[in-house]
């Protein structure tokens, strides 16, 4: 990891009163085996119905599936194909989704994992899941750099969702009408 995204930091969130100093909390799964270390957002342990990390109050928007190897990946295309599709069935509603892999596509077509599925099976399949699921999957070569990621990701997801939320209220201020300052019907 370079020293310059050792000093990145987030800036806290601007609107809607106190969330402007408040920074998105992230949620691990508990199932999650090995999880990542964030070093840029809170973390916390919960449960999560789709996705192994998702961010605290948007849990039905945000979610990211993570794969800590090629060979847990390629295991998802073969051995646990079923429940693994059921699990991108349930991402594909969500505003933002990913699936992120430590490892990369160069190990798939040298066919460094331990099944004897095809290179060409393995990445025919995730391009049409990616397709069909409207679901990127991103590679990451570290563990640190994939929890980089994800935090940056998160934030500016929130972001967008508080940004949103402004949004919405200023239109609400905006349309309060006066009694006296009705819109009639154009007849016309």
């Amino acid at each position: 990891m370079s020293a310059e995204s050792h000093t990145f930091t987030l800036p806290a969130l601007a609107g809607l009163g106190d969330l402007r100093d408040m920074r998105p909390v992230l949620v691990i799964d508990h199932r999650e085996i090995q999880p990542l270390t964030f070093t840029r957002l809170q973390s916390v342990r919960g449960t999560l119905y789709s996705g192994d990390i998702s961010v605290r109050g948007l849990e039905d928007l945000f979610s990211i599936e993570r794969k800590g190897s090629i060979d847990e990946l390629v295991s998802m295309v073969t051995t646990e194909r079923d429940r693994f599709v059921h699990e991108l069935q349930r991402l594909r509603g969500l505003r933002f989704a990913r699936i992120v892999v430590t490892g990369s596509r160069t190990e798939i077509e040298y066919r460094r994992y331990r099944s004897r599925i095809s290179p060409a099976a393995v990445l025919g399949t995730l391009a049409s899941w990616e397709c069909r699921y409207n679901l990127p999957i991103v590679f990451f070569p570290t563990r640190e750099e994939m929890a980089l990621a994800i935090e940056r990701w998160a934030y500016y997801f929130a972001r967008s969702v508080v940004r949103d939320a402004n949004n919405l209220l200023r239109g609400c201020r905006d349309s309060t009408l006066s009694p006296n300052n009705t819109t009639t019907p154009n007849t016309t």
